[in-house]
């Protein structure tokens, strides 16, 4: 590569951050629009070109992303981690009646069951790399699983209308427990049980407990799905491996294939996403702190500083869009159809 504007890192690190947790690819994205630009851009950000710090430029955007997502859901990643050394203690101490090598309770299976579905595409991603950004990057091979993307996400959407009614009610009874354990904290905390003083923990103090309530709940069903499931889960990550195919649109529509809420799906890919993008980003950073990242530093960080910026906006945009069971797939779907459709065309007339 022989540079990289402030302006194409800017703009390619917004689109990834935000791509990146919309069902939408990332990568594909990442390969696809220098392509469509053309010009400086289509040399500058060649990911298959040799000795191109690009791939590296956007897997170590990956890192700011994956500590958008740490953010985002900070709470979540401290219960899991303790629930983790909760269980190591577990296992060198077990508690009477409890086998050695069986996690106790919610968060200490969850931690392990994210430990155990990263493996897979981890051990892919180190064996294949270079298959799949050598020989499936290629900008109309991506615009092709872009629009195979599409048609997977018109798939979990049709699953997804059987059990809609039922999606509603499971959304509506866990909204109902998280404000009953609101109210039945912010009573016993007054004195005399007087429940009124409950409008100090209004506002949003309010709505981020109610939220961490349904969090609970949903992990309950989570770990429902057993290590064997959370593993076939952990794998479907392999797929977007290739550009054009989104890692939490595949592993959501997965998750609905064994029984999964839309809204619990999302939420273990977006809880299964954060450590594989992150150990990916620093797994690469080697090759920016390296020869290959001279003189493009600053445009990297400038890149990375969007990207987190714009991950963490799509995130809450996106956990608000789901939590609506009226909501659907569906633009996403049309999205990845008419842009890879139109890709394809584009970059074949061209």
């Amino acid at each position: 590569m022989s540079h990289l504007t402030y302006g194409e890192a800017g703009i390619v690190g917004l689109i990834q951050g935000v791509t990146e947790l919309f069902p939408l690819s990332s990568l594909g994205h990442s390969v696809l629009i220098p392509a469509v630009v053309g010009g400086q851009w289509a040399k500058d950000l060649n990911v298959s070109a040799p000795n191109s710090p690009y791939l590296a430029f956007i897997v170590g955007l990956h890192v700011a992303t994956a500590i958008a997502m740490i953010i985002y859901f900070w709470r979540d990643w401290v219960r899991i981690i303790v629930g983790f050394f909760a269980s190591l203690g577990h296992f060198a101490r077990p508690e009477p009646g409890t086998r050695r090598w069986e996690p106790q309770g919610t968060d200490q299976t969850l931690a392990w069951m994210l430990i155990l579905a990263t493996i897979p595409v981890g051990i892919a991603g180190a064996l294949l790399q270079h298959l799949f950004t050598d020989d499936f990057a290629k900008p109309r091979l991506v615009a092709g699983f872009l629009f195979v993307n599409g048609l997977i996400l018109l798939g979990g959407e049709r699953l997804r209308r059987r059990g809609a009614e039922t999606e509603a009610q499971q959304t509506a009874a866990d909204a109902e427990r998280a404000a009953e354990r609101q109210r039945a904290t912010v009573t016993a905390g007054v004195p005399g049980g007087v429940a009124g003083g409950g409008r100090h923990s209004s506002g949003q103090r309010a709505v981020k407990q109610q939220q961490a309530g349904v969090a609970v709940e949903s992990d309950r069903r989570l770990v429902g799905v057993g290590y064997l499931g959370g593993l076939i889960l952990g794998s479907m990550q392999i797929f977007a491996l290739l550009p054009g195919i989104s890692r939490d649109g595949i592993v959501m529509v997965s998750g609905m294939f064994r029984g999964l809420s839309r809204q619990d799906a999302a939420r273990f890919s977006f809880l299964l996403s954060a450590p594989v993008i992150f150990a990916a980003g620093v797994f690469k950073l080697h090759d920016l702190t390296g020869p290959l990242g001279h003189g493009i530093r600053a445009q990297v960080l400038f890149g990375s500083v969007l990207s987190g910026i714009g991950a963490y906006l799509a995130l809450r945009f996106l956990v608000r869009y789901l939590s609506d069971a009226s909501r659907t797939l569906t633009p996403f779907a049309i999205y990845c159809l008419a842009a890879g459709l139109g890709s394809v065309i584009y970059l074949s007339v061209r």
